[in-house]
């Protein structure tokens, strides 16, 4: 659908309108003992948050950039994933260290966002300082704040114009989700998890996304994806067994399958009757822990470790099938899906994990080892994603994670907002409009907040290589008409209800909230306060001298922290 643009009055007008107001109201003019004077506190806070966000600013929506990520094992990534990129930083300032907690709990409690509560978080501590410079007191701040954010989250509800049914296809409400995180193949990816998630719903409606485990296999490509009952792992089979076709009784073994000495050679060298006696109690001792396995009738051993050819041999003898995992990651998925314990020594488990068959699954020149519970109660479903290079599978590895976690967010409130930016101006609109009607800090505060969300969506333009002033100007003359369908899109403006593109409410909520609480606290910070780091061994031997440290007389006063 073609958008006519609004007139340049009207654009004029919406422009002026967003500004945050040059004058202040009586009683809030700075006096002349107090030019010059900002609040030294808050002004680093908000260059600590501005440095956070220009590391994931251009991350930030469907036109967001990859980064490469060095991470401390030396191993070179390329992920446009902010809450990976985010969690790798080494952080010293406190309010850096506070915006990064926040996006970690973004993630965990929504999965998606992260992007969004960063740049929010450092778009409101901008106007604040700006406010505080202007003379408002940061208790008048924070309340100010706090009614804002209240006007935000009473409004957002009425801005959400879909919502998804209990029995219909998610594939349009996870489009946007899934092809933000993805470089290609968005359609195909989307109804893969759209199926995934929908079958794997409770007959109640609920959903659990632990239910769902994806497995990722180097090799063909994306479209050679599939879906499959039970648990995939990419692990290696060891020895003759090669699968159990029922009763299956697992035990997981986070050590070596075979002698316990990390230094044992795997072709002994054995010069002298010491050494032979030596190897043969060792050997001894390995048969009679895999006979134990037996005797408590565990047939299937998966091992996080090396394993040792001759004790393969004993658990053939036994009758147990080796399945050797790739990643801790792996196996740990198995802990927690078979319900039973990761073992540091070959010793049978308390309680084995059960399931009705392990066997292997060909899958072109590759393979995976299923884990199938019985079809009338199986658990769980697995997303094996296939795909040329690692890089590239990492990438829909979290799109598909996204997917999951937005589905998740739908179950527990199926209403969605318009996305690409659309409803960031909405709010913004809202706000002006009131805040102009509004004296004292109130207004202030509620224009504001206005000028942040409306960075949001200018970050989009940025992103997508627009002119993002006249895109802005434009963009706020619909919206200030009364258009509110109107985002930002990839050649200029467009309908996200033509196109497609939604926010999830429960999301963007959840956002808005933590983000508007953690500014509060910031701006009601005065002072840094560092308490004097001792080495250990000093501590070892004065034990009176930590309650020395913690005393307040002996802390250090770090006003200008950075």
């Amino acid at each position: 659908m073609a958008v006519s643009p609004p007139s340049r009055a009207t654009q004029t007008k919406v422009q002026s309108d967003l500004e945050l107001p040059q004058r202040l109201k009586p009683g809030l003019e700075k006096t002349p003992e107090s030019q010059g004077e900002e609040p030294s506190y808050i002004l680093r806070a908000t260059a600590a948050a501005q440095t956070l966000a220009s590391i994931i600013r251009s991350c930030y929506g469907p036109f967001g950039r990859q980064k490469f990520l060095v991470t401390a094992k030396g191993e070179t990534v390329c992920t446009g994933h902010a809450a990976a990129i985010l969690k790798a930083l080494d952080l010293e300032h406190p309010a850096a260290q506070f915006v990064q907690e926040l996006a970690q709990t973004q993630v965990e409690n929504a999965g998606d966002g992260t992007v969004f509560v960063v740049l929010l978080t450092e778009a409101l501590l901008e106007q604040a300082h700006y406010l505080l410079w202007a003379g408002l007191t940061p208790t008048q701040l924070r309340e100010a704040f706090a009614t804002a954010t209240a006007e935000v989250l009473t409004a957002l509800p009425s801005l959400a114009i879909r919502s998804l049914g209990p029995l219909e296809d998610p594939s349009w409400a996870l489009y946007s989700v899934i092809s933000t995180h993805t470089l290609s193949n968005s359609d195909y990816l989307t109804k893969l998890v759209a199926q995934a998630c929908w079958v794997s719903r409770e007959p109640n409606g609920s959903f659990k996304p632990e239910s769902i485990v994806v497995c990722v296999l180097q090799g063909g490509k994306l479209t050679d994806s599939r879906i499959f009952p039970g648990v995939a792992i990419a692990g290696k089979l060891c020895g003759q067994k090669t699968e159990v076709l029922g009763d299956a009784r697992v035990a997981l073994f986070n050590c070596p399958f075979g002698p316990t000495n990390p230094f044992t050679l795997a072709t002994p060298r054995l010069s002298n009757p010491e050494e032979l006696l030596r190897f043969r109690k060792q050997t001894e001792q390995v048969e009679k822990e895999i006979a134990q396995l037996a005797i408590m009738d565990i047939n299937v051993a998966v091992v996080l470790g090396e394993v040792n050819e001759k004790s393969v041999d004993q658990a053939n003898y036994c009758g147990i099938m080796v399945i050797q995992a790739k990643s801790r990651k792996e196996i740990v998925y198995l802990s927690e899906k078979l319900g039973t314990p990761l073992l540091g020594r070959v010793l049978p488990p308390l309680e084995p994990g059960k399931c009705h068959k392990v066997y292997r699954k060909e899958f072109g020149d590759t393979a995976v080892v299923m884990f199938e519970w019985e079809h009338e109660i199986a658990p769980f479903l697995s997303v094996v994603l296939r795909g040329p290079t690692i890089q590239g599978l990492r990438v829909a590895e979290q799109a598909v994670y996204y997917g999951i976690d937005a589905f998740s967010q739908l179950c527990q409130d199926p209403r969605l907002l318009p996305g690409a930016g659309a409803t960031e101006m909405a709010l913004a609109k809202m706000l002006v409009d009131k805040g102009s009607r509004l004296s004292g800090p109130n207004g202030l505060a509620f224009q504001a907040f206005a000028q942040a969300l409306s960075s949001l969506p200018k970050t989009l333009a940025e992103n997508a290589g627009l002119a993002a002033q006249s895109v802005m100007a434009e963009l706020s003359g619909f919206h200030q008409a009364g258009n509110f369908f109107v985002g930002v899109g990839t050649d200029g403006l467009v309908n996200v209800t033509h196109e497609g593109i939604w926010d999830i409410l429960r999301t963007k909520a959840q956002g808005l909230q933590a983000v508007a609480e953690l500014v509060q606290q910031l701006v009601t910070v005065d002072q840094i306060i560092v308490a004097r780091k001792t080495p250990l061994y000093r501590q070892i031997t004065d034990p009176t001298l930590n309650a020395k440290v913690s005393s307040p007389l002996r802390a250090k006063f770090f006003g200008k922290y950075v």
